[in-house]
């Protein structure tokens, strides 16, 4: 009976390294799955745990005006530029708006045209305004060939 004994306590010892050791390996594994998703170990890094906030100043240019541009945009700055960038800048762009110069008659046709086919909602009296804005501030660019030169001395080409 002495060997089963002695068979019996060297299981347990072997059962008891066992076990110590699945124990060791499962705190090692969860401690590096803990620090691959927390790295900076802030679990540990005592009580305050409220984030600290910065504040930055920063220059609000939403609406800003320079050299007579609305940076946004790039509108020029006159009567009426807030209800254009209000009501044209919420569909296209406004480089849209300012590569197409047109006359009056044009600007309302089109704005007809973009009622009828592209949902545009009914401007009522910011109709007027807008088109004013439009009109004076992208009309038509003549085009056509430079001025007849005048008053020039020729000379004669000598062969």
């Amino acid at each position: 009976m002495d060997n089963q004994d002695k068979f019996k306590s060297q299981i347990r010892g072997i059962y008891r390294l066992l076990s110590t050791l699945m124990v060791l390996f499962f705190i090692t594994a969860f401690g590096i799955i803990y620090l691959l998703s927390d790295p900076t170990l802030s679990f540990f890094r005592g009580t305050d745990t409220s984030p600290e906030y910065v504040q930055i100043e920063i220059e609000d240019d939403f609406d800003k005006i320079e050299n007579g541009i609305h940076v946004r945009t790039g509108f020029k700055d006159a009567e009426g530029l807030m209800t254009v960038v209000n009501n044209c800048t919420n569909c296209h762009s406004a480089q849209l708006v300012i590569q197409n110069r047109m006359n009056e008659e044009r600007w309302i046709a089109t704005i007809r045209w973009m009622q009828e086919t592209q949902n545009l909602w009914d401007l009522g009296k910011n109709e007027e305004i807008i088109v004013n804005y439009l009109v004076n501030n992208y009309p038509p660019k003549k085009k056509g060939r430079r001025e007849i030169l005048s008053n020039i001395s020729w000379y004669e080409l000598n062969e």
